[in-house]
């Protein structure tokens, strides 16, 4: 009899503590590791594109039980009520609430279709249009811009003068190439010059800018080769993305009172 009773208790009493072990991963120096602290660093990790498998689920729990364990010494140290450690539980709580209140922003702010569509088309009407294709020489004295355009009349070759010199980092290494551009990337002396001049043709005059003096040719011109808003949709949502959370925070900081 007294062994069918101690039977029952036994089984009992580990019924009882199985849903506890189902929720610990281990038990340290008698304090139980929440499995919920792997759970945790699962999330985080799938976060970043990385398979969950057995294998990573049990170097987690390693890492947990390791922390725990870390932990625990730390605070037998008295480490945790020290003002540093304070400060920066603090500094870090502030980090995880802030970025839990931006999360849920942009959860309840999404970007729209249409949002995204009104910003490609803002895109395409700015830089739509033609494309030129040019060369130039910037030179700090008129003298020597006048000097270099009448050596090229002579037969100087525009790319030899840019590699030579140009002051221009950028594009004098490269013969003065300026690759594809709308009128609008450049300053109006300098978009005014070139868009009067046909394929082929330089500038006959130095043209001044804020930069110094420039020699300009024009190699080509075409329409403008804009990217469809397929492909760009992704880079568009962020951007707009970030747009709605900048206004956010900057709205929150004006209705603040900050004294």
């Amino acid at each position: 009899m007294k062994k069918h009773l101690l039977a029952a208790v036994a089984a009992a009493t580990l019924c009882a503590a199985l849903p506890a072990l189902a929720q610990n991963v281990a038990v340290v120096n008698g304090k139980p590791v929440p499995k919920a602290r792997v759970d945790a660093l699962a999330a985080q990790l799938a976060k970043t594109g990385r398979p969950i498998t057995p294998e990573v689920t049990d170097q987690l729990k390693d890492e947990v039980i390791a922390r725990e364990v870390f932990m625990q010494e730390a605070q037998k140290r008295g480490l945790d009520a020290t003002d540093d450690y304070k400060n920066q539980m603090e500094l870090a709580r502030q980090a995880l609430l802030i970025r839990e209140l931006f999360a849920d922003y942009q959860k309840k702010n999404p970007v729209t279709d249409e949002e995204i569509k009104a910003e490609y088309d803002k895109f395409v009407a700015a830089n739509g249009g033609k494309e030129y294709k040019a060369r130039h020489i910037l030179v700090a004295d008129e003298a020597q811009a006048k000097k270099i355009i009448a050596d090229l009349k002579k037969g100087a070759k525009f790319e030899d003068i840019a590699k030579k010199q140009s002051k221009d980092p950028g594009s004098g290494a490269n013969g003065g190439d300026l690759d594809w551009a709308n009128a609008a990337s450049y300053v109006p002396e300098f978009s005014q010059a070139m868009i009067k001049l046909n394929k082929g043709q330089t500038t006959p005059e130095p043209v001044k800018t804020q930069f110094g003096y420039h020699i300009i040719r024009l190699d080509d011109v075409r329409e403008a080769q804009l990217p469809k808003l397929e492909e760009v949709k992704p880079q568009v949502a962020q951007s707009l993305q970030q747009q709605k959370l900048a206004k956010f925070q900057e709205d929150l900081r004006k209705s603040a009172k900050v004294e």
